[in-house]
């Protein structure tokens, strides 16, 4: 979700739809996977999972603590001592637990690239909206720049403004000096 509001924040138009039509396809394919998936019913825990062996993969799986290898055709129990079955267990490629269409090394794999794309995602979001801060600090300070020599052009106009009517005032009452640095009482 904050993959989707920072998407929307940072990216362009073109950027914008390609994200909307990726997570909808997404939600798409989850939804229909979901829909397509049957509801296993709860089985009594009491069954051992080696009493299914022989059966098929959506009996077996109707307990969640057990793990349906293909080839053998066995239901065993999930080795809960490792976090993937391993190898002489069943190959991953093999292993079905939760649902029969999902093997461990689709869902492996699945996971890796659906982790990595929210990852770069984060990243990419991250490095825009500082891009963004920056540029917008860049602006900022270009801004104040250009007011504080507007401000100092002004300050110096009327500085020089200033110095003339003095100067015309002094000329209109006789009190010019034609040496800056003599006394007006020498005159």
């Amino acid at each position: 979700m904050l993959l989707v509001v920072c998407t929307r924040l940072t990216m362009s138009g073109v950027y914008r739809a390609s994200a909307f039509a990726f997570v909808l396809t997404f939600y798409g394919v989850c939804m229909t996977a979901e829909a397509q998936a049957p509801t296993p019913s709860p089985a009594p825990i009491s069954v051992p999972c080696a009493s299914r062996s022989n059966t098929s993969c959506a009996e077996c799986l109707q307990n969640v603590t057990c793990l349906w290898c293909s080839p053998t055709k066995q239901c065993i129990d999930y080795p809960v001592r490792n976090i993937l079955p391993p190898s002489s267990v069943c190959p991953l490629s093999d292993a079905r637990w939760g649902m029969c269409w999902v093997n461990f090394q689709i869902l492996i794999i699945t996971m890796s690239v659906l982790g990595g794309v929210i990852i770069i995602g984060l990243l990419v979001c991250c490095c825009r909206c500082c891009k963004c801060e920056r540029i917008g600090n860049k602006k900022e300070d270009a801004k104040v720049e250009r007011q504080t020599r507007a401000r100092k052009s002004r300050q110096k106009a009327k500085s020089t403004e200033m110095q003339l009517r003095h100067d015309e005032i002094r000329q209109k009452y006789g009190m010019a000096k034609d040496n800056p640095y003599a006394r007006m009482n020498d005159h």
